[in-house]
């Protein structure tokens, strides 16, 4: 989740403030040249934890689609895994090169890009979208030239011929955002602020607690995971399928299923995203659904199956799409009028504007100083832009023949300025809407080509084209950010965005594929509905058929639910702006979070909001403990429950199951199971 709340703004910039004290620190540490930040050490260990949260990203983004932000774990991550390697070697006496704050910063850096890749690819949404499993669920436009089968070789082609544009969209920006209008960019500062005091002695004492307690996390986690397999020997078996709330709460999709993962993405993601998750899940399987099921047989077909997009199920998708464009078409508004408004603002200010105090004056300067040191030429940025534009322009088309070159050509004149715009927003509020400038292409391009020449392929593959570049520019310069505050040349910075780019670009469809070929991918009632994927391809299908295609009153409730978000919103930023004293704007729910429990029930959002509590109570007891290592005990329960997959993967392909069954009957149905077992 990229969205947080505004008091998080005025934390991190404290932390920038004391960051900003620890300069003094480092005064006599050595700061190393560019090429000796890229260590061979620091690209093995960035390619190792590269996996590891391509497999987390990729199993979450299959289940619910809910990401949190995984820059804390990968900095923490980074730091022992490569502090415990130099520690080792400095026994023996074979230490050539200290591990240093920079080094640290490259390896966060190169996982995030890898891990970001993994959200962007579109392996769970636009891409899959595209495939027979999820065309078949979606009815209408099923023909033959808007389908495409997923393949390893064509979606790894893809992703190296898009996912480097947007690096070079934003680099000749960098100074202008860092050093003139001193954007927060709060993500880069929090992790800047996390790997400063990872290298401070005092910090390192803290970092290795985190380490213990990470591990045991993990290994908690991983054998939990290994312990519910054994259980799991069919579908509806296991404890992913115990009826917590009882049977009938059960068939609406009211349990928890004792995933690790969730309830640690729980103890991650604010309060407010997993109460509306809740709130969602409660509103439509509790009240919503149920009223439009009572109208079966007169606003849609008795006949019709669960699955289809002319029944209850399309009611389910396109509402949920509603309030995900209504929600997202406001932030892109609202973003760029913020934009316009503070580059307006920036133009008036005084250029001098470093006013605070020796320390303050020592460690700006310290920083420009390290930030411009390393410059990367505006004409090779303008020059590999134009250079890898032209290449996409050729080869997207050969892969997507749907997409002609002049379409492509369309996307890349407009991207820069969309990336400029996610760019700066993000700088200013730490939310990026990549996304929602994917789902605006989906919807223009579909509409441009048409149905019957493939509109819906054209609109997805053109969606990766436009999320590619704005997610990429974002976060670069979030990393320019990190790479400013932490003496880290804008080189290696660069650099290592572009190895973890090709490390995404590769892994992401690998670690996809793997879960392709050993589960049900996509199924509604399987281990991984992968519901963005549906989502996506409503959307283009709304681009192709226009609203004819939605079944009755559907769309009167779609308009509702569209306006409904963007009230929502609106009244958040008024309550944000001009009421102080209660701040009620904290309590009200995210239309984007209460829109995915739409399709997939409240079981996960169940498990989000008990790793909510589990923080809220640690916070109560003792919040300094709670605030060092709950990220740790988190990140622990995601990638030990994750991590699980790969093995579990590999027994499905081998055709190994789990020797065990448990399974939850009703009385009615047991009494039928016994007398069939007993027989005559």
């Amino acid at each position: 989740m990229n969205e947080k709340d505004q008091d998080i703004d005025g934390g991190l910039v404290e932390q920038e403030d004391d960051a900003a004290a620890m300069e003094k620190a480092f005064d006599q540490t050595e700061v190393p040249p560019w090429r000796k930040q890229l260590t061979f050490r620091a690209a093995v260990t960035s390619f190792l934890l590269s996996l590891v949260f391509n497999v987390i990203v990729c199993k979450l983004n299959l289940s619910t689609g809910v990401i949190p932000s995984l820059n804390v774990a990968a900095g923490l991550l980074g730091f022992a895994m490569v502090k415990s390697w130099t520690v080792l070697i400095e026994k023996c006496g074979l230490l050539k090169q200290p591990f240093t704050r920079q080094e640290n910063t490259v390896i966060q850096t190169c996982v995030v890009a890898s891990s970001g890749i993994a959200f962007s690819s579109g392996t769970a949404s636009y891409l899959l979208g595209m495939s027979p499993v999820i065309a078949a669920q979606a009815d209408a436009g099923n023909m033959p030239i808007n389908v495409k089968s997923p393949h390893i070789g064509w979606m790894i082609a893809f992703l190296f011929v898009v996912s480097f544009v947007g690096l070079f969209s934003i680099v000749p920006l960098r100074k202008v955002m860092i050093l003139k209008y001193k954007l927060t960019y709060p993500s880069g500062t929090a992790t800047a602020y996390l790997i400063n005091s990872f290298h401070t002695p005092k910090g390192a004492k803290l970092a290795k607690k985190q380490v213990w307690i990470l591990f045991k996390s993990f290994v908690g986690s991983f054998f939990w995971a290994c312990f519910q397999w054994f259980f799991n020997a069919a579908d509806g078996c296991g404890f992913a399928s115990f009826p917590t709330f009882g049977l009938a709460a059960f068939k609406k999709r009211f349990y928890f299923d004792f995933s690790a993962t969730y309830v640690g993405v729980g103890m991650i993601c604010p309060y407010m995203v997993n109460i509306s998750l809740l709130i969602g899940a409660i509103f439509s399987w509790g009240i919503l659904w149920p009223i439009i099921e009572s109208k079966r047989g007169d606003w849609y077909s008795a006949d019709l199956s669960a699955s289809s997009l002319h029944g209850i199920q399309g009611y389910r998708i396109f509402l949920a799409i509603a309030l995900m464009l209504g929600d997202g078409l406001f932030h892109v508004v609202y973003m760029v009028i913020v934009t316009l408004k503070s580059f307006a603002q920036q133009k008036k200010k005084v250029t001098n504007e470093t006013t605070d105090g020796q320390i303050g004056n020592y460690n700006d300067k310290r920083r420009t100083e390290y930030f411009l040191k390393d410059q990367i030429p505006n004409t090779v940025a303008i020059a590999g832009y134009l250079i890898l534009a032209a290449v996409s322009i050729g080869i997207v088309p050969v892969i997507f023949t749907q997409l002609k070159w002049y379409h492509i050509l369309v996307a890349y004149a407009f991207a820069p300025i969309l990336a400029f715009c996610n760019a700066y927003g993000c700088g200013l509020t730490d939310w990026s809407l990549a996304s929602n400038y994917g789902k605006l292409a989906i919807l223009i391009f579909s509409s441009w080509v048409g149905l019957e020449h493939g509109g819906v392929l054209a609109g997805l593959a053109s969606c990766g084209v436009m999320m590619s570049i704005v997610s990429t520019a974002s976060d670069l310069m979030q990393d320019f950010k990190t790479g400013y505050l932490t003496l880290s040349s804008p080189r290696s910075m660069f650099f290592s965005q572009v190895l973890g780019t090709a490390i995404g670009c590769l892994l992401s469809p690998v670690v996809f594929w793997f879960f392709y070929k050993a589960y049900r991918v996509g199924e509604p009632n399987g281990p991984y509905p992968a519901p963005y994927a549906l989502m996506y391809r409503g959307i283009a299908l709304l681009g192709v058929e226009g609203f004819s295609s939605l079944p009755k009153n559907c769309l009167k409730l779609v308009i509702v639910f569209f306006f409904a978000a963007v009230v929502v919103n609106i009244l958040t930023e008024v309550l944000k702006k001009f009421e102080t004293k209660y701040r009620i704007y904290r309590f009200i729910p995210s239309p984007m979070c209460m829109a995915i429990p739409f399709y997939l029930g409240a079981y996960f959002a169940i498990d989000m909001c008990l790793g909510s509590l589990i923080l809220f109570i640690w916070e109560k007891k003792n919040k300094k403990a709670a605030k060092e290592f709950g990220p740790a005990v988190a990140s622990g329960l995601i990638c030990g429950d994750s991590l699980w997959g790969i093995p579990a993967a590999i027994l499905a392909l081998a055709r190994v199951n789990a020797p065990i069954c448990m399974k939850f009957l009703s009385v009615a149905a047991n009494k039928k199971v016994d007398a069939f077992l007993n027989g005559p």
